[in-house]
């Protein structure tokens, strides 16, 4: 049995460990830096692996950094655990069937996610312990991935400046080496206050809070037509100043996202999201605040570690299902709009271009990614992840893990469906894998991590990380 079976065998052997804490993470879904329970299962897991576990990192209680080993190459292994909001769902149900309306649910994979990254750790430790091979591991619990950025606070910090090289990976309805972008994002609550008079008897003593947001609102939608096609701006009313429509509202509150492919492309496009809040307070007589909330980079994906993962997809994978599984699959599957499911086709006629019709049909209708995807470089962005200001300081490559169903989207009732199903348990299994074959291929070949670093070098030359959260903002 050589190393890369070896490592495969020790993710088998200790799976239900593995197993155990992805359900007990589904099972205790919570959001953004409020996971008190979600983080526990890591610490039971890493500390029975004798992991030295440190706490709290980067002002956030429930983060953590958990080393093994010692010398070079230090490698870091990325995990996240939280939910999303209003994704309450039961798992094994093929149609949306909240467990309690309204309640977190994990509809982005994450208690898959963070475990994949656990069982690579554990299982290129123990190799490490059996064949006395040196080098670092080091597992890192990267709290509101969703939202708050937890690797971006981390990353400001100065607490992957150690590492050689970093790995992620994330749930999908396809399987690959990520060799796509990702959207820089800033975020940032708006809240006007304004002056309460009667609406009817005396609107000109008031000053409309709800006024200034709405102006503001406007003032963006025509900015829309100034700004680069690719970047996205969303908002949210936070606080519409109470359901009185006979007062002049004193208060409104907005949220807001800029996203742009690049970081520096967001902040351009934030300073005039800026001037228009200004513009709108000054128009309304009301008064402004600003409070930054958090923000990522984007992501740069690392080609010869993105090399290295897919060439360890094709030794892993493909998932090997029951019929009872695929037929689960497919039935998740079916649930989403025909657009959806042209997507599917147009996806495999492009990514297996030899195959007959009858091939790309069986592929797009068959309920799960049956194939790996070639891998693809390209500035596409889509969505947004920490990960991103991960890969500005260290090179980083990641993978999707191809276990949901297709056609389905991240954030969906069907992702948290999936959540604990045998499917997902082996999608768990196939992550730890590639985690730690690639680790064990930058340890057994220098030259691996030479090259990432040449690449890293490459794309960012002599150009410092700068966060984009500014130094004052904490994590909340």
């Amino acid at each position: 049995m050589d190393a890369k079976e070896r490592l495969m065998q020790i993710v088998e052997d200790k799976q239900n460990e593995f197993i155990k804490a992805s359900d007990q993470i589904w099972h205790t879904p919570e959001t953004r830096f409020a996971v008190e329970k979600s983080v526990q299962p890591y610490y039971d897991v890493l500390e029975k692996e004798g992991f030295e576990i440190k706490k709290g990192i980067a002002d956030m209680d429930y983060s953590f950094e958990a080393t093994w080993g010692k010398g070079k190459p230090v490698i870091g292994m990325l995990a996240e655990y939280d939910a999303l909001g209003n994704l309450s769902q039961e798992a094994g149900a093929t149609e949306h069937q909240p467990i309690v309306a309204g309640d977190n649910g994990h509809g982005c994979g994450h208690n898959v996610l963070g475990t994949a990254a656990l069982a690579g750790a554990v299982a290129i430790k123990t190799l490490m312990e059996e064949e006395h091979l040196s080098g670092t591991i080091k597992l890192f619990g990267c709290p509101a991935e969703e939202s708050g950025y937890g690797k971006a606070f981390m990353a400001r910090d100065g607490i992957f400046s150690d590492l050689d090289i970093a790995l992620a990976n994330h749930p999908m309805d396809s399987m690959s080496g990520w060799g796509s972008s990702s959207l820089a994002v800033l975020q940032c609550y708006y809240q006007f206050t304004g002056i309460p008079a009667h609406a009817a008897a005396a609107p000109e003593m008031g000053r409309s809070a709800l006024d200034a947001a709405e102006l503001m609102n406007i003032g963006v939608q025509f900015l829309r037509e100034h700004i680069i096609d690719s970047a996205r701006i969303h908002y949210a009313f936070i606080d519409a100043g109470g359901e009185s429509a006979n007062v002049v509202q004193p208060s409104a509150k907005l949220y807001y996202f800029i996203r742009a492919p690049h970081v520096d492309q967001a902040k351009a496009i934030f300073a005039r999201v800026n001037k228009i809040a200004e513009g709108a307070a000054l128009m309304t007589e009301t008064k402004l605040t600003k409070e930054f909330d958090a923000g990522c980079s984007d992501f740069i994906a690392n080609k010869p570690l993105t090399r290295a993962i897919d060439r360890n997809l094709d030794i892993v994978g493909p998932l090997k299902l029951t019929k009872e599984e695929l037929a689960f699959e497919k039935k998740l599957s079916e649930t989403v709009s025909d657009a959806s499911k042209q997507n599917l086709y147009h996806r495999a006629k492009h990514s297996f271009p030899d195959w007959t019709e009858e091939q790309i049909k069986a592929e797009a209708d068959s309920g799960i990614a049956l194939h790996k995807l070639p891998l693809e470089f390209s500035d596409e962005t889509a969505g947004s992840t920490d990960v991103g200001d991960v890969s500005q300081v260290v090179p980083t490559a990641q993978f999707t893990n191809g276990f949901e169903p297709q056609g389905t989207s991240p954030n969906s009732w069907q992702w948290v469906s999936n959540g604990i199903s045998s499917v997902a348990h082996k999608g768990l299994l196939l992550g730890g894998k590639v985690f730690a074959l690639t680790a064990y291929d930058a340890l057994a070949n220098p030259q691996l991590v030479e090259d990432a670093k040449e690449d890293f070098a490459a794309h960012f030359g002599n150009k410092l990380f700068e966060s984009p959260i500014p130094a004052e903002v904490k994590p909340r």
